[in-house]
């Protein structure tokens, strides 16, 4: 039997795939499977898979006969995964030796539905410990719990799929695929939808993954329209928690969070394209007026004078349709860690809520 199912994307990654690779060969047992996603690479990475596939214990190569991004790339994983557990990892990330021994031997012993670890961010030659915001370590606790207060940072703002271990359960009830399509953000419907609907969690003080940031070929290094997508990743937030029995308690979180996001592209828009800054300025502005008007009232004037300011003078602007699936721009989508979490230029994990 299959003890666990790591879902690893691949688009493009040919530089940092040899140390994704080499640090799984480091965690490769006999009752684990690697799921090689390649997402249409148009570099070495078909080739590195291959290698892989001879040389890795337990790899499985997956491939997409067109790009289609990250969300859909981890689903094609999804699909095909036999564990008992499943986890997630990025082309251009890499693990410490006997991570994913330590990541299943803890969910053994704490008996939940998933675990969240914390991780090191790496960009160049820096290294700094991300920790995951549960303050209280390896007890079992209710995910919707986590969820709250609205005003601090919490478990749902901490998305990063690869920064855990989910039970087979989860994947069964349909709560570990992520929404098809997503170009960036994809990890937000996600992280939200298993905080309402798994029935437990712990974290752990586990440092085995590391997070490769400043990627110039990620999303979140390139201005274009595909960014845009968080919208879109928010909206699917906002609709789906206004629906859950708790709506009254959960949307004042749901809202900031969205708020924060916006208030963070507007604040580096000079960093897109001046026609995707346009369109930012536009589809924020109908983002505001879709939420709950009576919450978003609720919400500004909790979040500072300058980031209430910038959303109010966005309210006021004439608005966008909702959006669309992004438009194919031919250019290819990075399936890596910042393209996970980035909704802009910078990543918008950990913007301050």
């Amino acid at each position: 039997m299959v003890k666990l199912s790591v879902v690893v994307p691949f688009f493009n990654v040919q530089t940092y795939a040899p140390d994704t690779l080499t640090s799984l060969r480091a965690n490769a047992r006999e009752d684990f499977e690697f799921l090689l996603v390649d997402d249409c690479s148009s570099d070495r990475t078909p080739e590195l898979l291959e290698r892989a596939a001879r040389e890795l214990p337990g790899a499985v190569v997956l491939r997409h006969e067109r790009n289609e991004g990250l969300a859909t790339a981890r689903n094609t994983g999804l699909d095909a995964a036999r564990g008992e557990y499943v986890a997630f990892l990025d082309g251009d990330d890499w693990l410490a030796p006997g991570h994913y021994d330590r990541l299943v031997a803890a969910a053994e012993e704490l008996g939940c539905d998933f675990l969240r670890t914390d991780h090191v961010s790496v960009t160049g030659r820096t290294r700094a410990v991300r920790r995951a915001p549960v303050a209280r370590r390896g007890e079992v606790l209710s995910p919707r719990d986590a969820i709250l207060p609205a005003h601090r940072t919490t478990s749902v703002d901490y998305p990063y799929a690869w920064a855990g271990i989910y039970h087979r359960r989860l994947l069964d009830r349909g709560l570990l695929h992520f929404t098809h399509g997503l170009r960036t953000a994809e990890d937000r419907p996600w992280i939200w939808r298993l905080h309402r609907e798994a029935e437990s969690f712990a974290a752990i003080g586990e440092l085995g993954v590391f997070y490769r940031r400043g990627v110039s070929t990620s999303l979140t290094q390139i201005g274009d329209v595909r960014q845009l997508d968080f919208i879109r990743a928010f909206d699917q937030v906002i609709e789906e928690t206004a629906k859950d029995r708790d709506a009254d308690a959960l949307l004042p979180k749901a809202v900031r969070t969205y708020c924060a996001v916006i208030s963070h592209h507007i604040g580096s828009i000079e960093r897109f394209e001046p026609e995707v800054a346009r369109q930012l300025r536009a589809m924020s502005a109908g983002a505001l007026r879709r939420m709950p008007q009576d919450v978003l009232d609720e919400v500004l004037p909790a979040m500072g004078p300058d980031r209430a300011a910038t959303l109010r003078r966005l309210r006021r602007r004439r608005p966008a349709p909702p959006p669309g699936p992004t438009p194919d721009t031919g250019a290819g989508t990075a399936t890596g860690a910042d393209a996970a979490s980035g909704a802009g230029a910078a990543s918008s994990a950990g913007v301050a809520v």
